[in-house]
């Protein structure tokens, strides 16, 4: 571990949860503390969602990444990439694409320290330590200008990170910075959880940003403004189950024990849901 680890295993939030471990435990990871799990317990009963949405986006993950190194994009960024788990983007655009390229983003230490880890060898993909909100200085990351031409097409992924994104740190200017920039053929993918009344949307915002993770729901109406001007890939921007399902896509882990009687809340109540899709820069 280096010196530079060692500072960042050091600043690890032990008394407030992080969004990262927390959507790591919905999963099935492990790298989580009592924090993260608590938040959770307290949370789902109210939006018992949570659980399905969080492993709905993780096989759209597959899906989407499966579609874009198909459609001939070679290089990838993972903006709040998360914890490692299986069938990260890398790994998935190397089954199609044995040349991809990938750099992930994150700016919890956690998930640095272990992507370093996993990643020791690689030299093709690198974890980087970055806030998203801050888009010029990744772009301007070496590890990012080492592995990523933005003369090429490329692919910028925030996959269940734009309610993260409060109104106040202009998500538009986040989304866009990178893709407006980038060359023709570009993708832009994106999830983020919604809710078709905006009343229960707004008590979801209020809770878990009151719980210490800064979150903003949308409406979809809401989502859609932030990327006017992008084509969406058929079948467009819809709830995560509906892009393009295949039955046949590796499973997840098992969930947690905890966790287990949550499964399957949003075939009960479909008001909330992740909603997004890829969009091409023509």
């Amino acid at each position: 571990m280096t010196a530079d680890d060692r500072t960042e295993m050091m600043s690890i939030p032990f008394d407030v949860p992080t969004s990262a471990r927390a959507y790591g435990w919905m999963l099935g990871g492990k790298d989580n503390y009592a924090v993260d799990r608590d938040f959770l317990l307290r949370t789902l009963p109210d939006f018992p969602e949570c659980v399905d949405i969080a492993r709905q986006n993780r096989e759209f993950l597959y899906r989407a990444v499966r579609h874009l190194s198909r459609a001939g994009i070679r290089q990838f960024i993972d903006m709040g990439c998360g914890l490692p788990t299986d069938d990260n983007v890398h790994q998935v655009a190397r089954r199609f694409a044995p040349d991809a390229r990938v750099v992930y983003v994150d700016i919890d230490p956690i998930v640095l320290a272990h992507g370093r880890a996993l990643l020791a060898d690689d030299a093709t993909t690198t974890v980087i330590n970055g806030d998203m909100r801050d888009q010029d200085a990744i772009v301007g990351h070496p590890d990012v200008r080492r592995l990523i031409d933005f003369d090429e097409p490329v692919a910028i992924l925030f996959l269940s990170v734009v309610h993260h994104l409060t109104d106040a740190d202009d998500p538009r200017r986040v989304l866009r910075t990178i893709i407006d920039r980038a060359a023709p053929g570009s993708y832009l993918g994106l999830s983020q959880v919604v809710a078709d009344d905006p009343e229960r949307g707004a008590a979801m915002s209020a809770h878990i940003s009151g719980g210490g993770v800064p979150w903003q729901t949308r409406t979809p109406a809401e989502v859609d403004t932030l990327l006017e001007g992008l084509a969406p890939v058929e079948p467009g921007l819809v709830n995560l189950v509906d892009w393009r399902p295949d039955a046949d896509q590796p499973p997840l882990a098992p969930v947690h024990d905890d966790l287990a009687p949550y499964l399957g809340a949003t075939e009960q109540s479909k008001g909330i849901y992740e909603y997004g899709g890829l969009l091409r820069k023509a």
